[in-house]
């Protein structure tokens, strides 16, 4: 089984390729998904993260404050490194279990939706490494202007994750989403073939 990973920036769009290449046919393991399942209420993650970060990130009805775990985590790059250390370890794990399944079932490739795939060097691990790419102001813009986010938070996560640059020094497919849906959708098109040719 051929294993891809996907990654980029955040407010890049790598979630909308996923989702185009899943309409495409090809599985997608994401890793954002597998994060918020670790730290549903009653699993142990979440009680690390309450530990290290404060009680207080933990809702009444035992859900995680996400919001508020971010500012705290983000706002510098130690706790940038003490949620990563907290929450990767149990991440990978259950991505492993994932793909195993994927193998079972006689999956040819799976796609791997992971943001930190370069910070991480997972994508060495990668049959290819595919990279979504857009300008900085632009991912500002789409994340203050369609999801709501304070820019100064938008700025310091684009700030604590890695380069676009060194991003796109390890890829070996580049999307390029500063564009219209079309193209975007054409460029995906076109890795999906390449996909099914590996």
């Amino acid at each position: 089984m051929k294993i891809i990973g996907l990654t980029g920036g955040i407010g890049s769009g790598k979630t909308s390729v996923a989702d185009l290449l899943r309409s495409h046919g090809l599985p997608v393991i994401d890793a954002d998904q597998i994060a918020r399942d670790i730290v549903e209420p009653g699993q142990p993650t979440l009680r690390e993260l309450a530990d290290a970060f404060g009680a207080d990130i933990i809702r009444e009805d035992g859900s995680l404050d996400r919001p508020e775990l971010a500012r705290r985590a983000f706002a510098d790059k130690a706790g940038t490194q003490l949620l990563n250390s907290i929450t990767h370890p149990r991440i990978m794990a259950r991505r492993d279990e994932l793909f195993d399944a994927a193998r079972a079932a006689g999956e040819p490739a799976v796609i791997y939706d992971m943001p930190l795939l370069v910070e991480k060097g997972q994508h060495k691990d990668m049959d290819l490494t595919v990279v979504v790419h857009v300008d900085v102001d632009t991912r500002v813009d789409r994340l203050v202007t369609g999801r709501g986010l304070d820019e100064a938070d938008v700025r310091r996560r684009i700030a604590a994750q890695t380069t676009d640059a060194a991003r796109m020094a390890v890829a070996d497919v580049i999307i390029d989403n500063n564009g219209p849906r079309e193209e975007l959708e054409a460029q995906v098109q076109a890795l999906a073939d390449r996909i099914r040719l590996l």
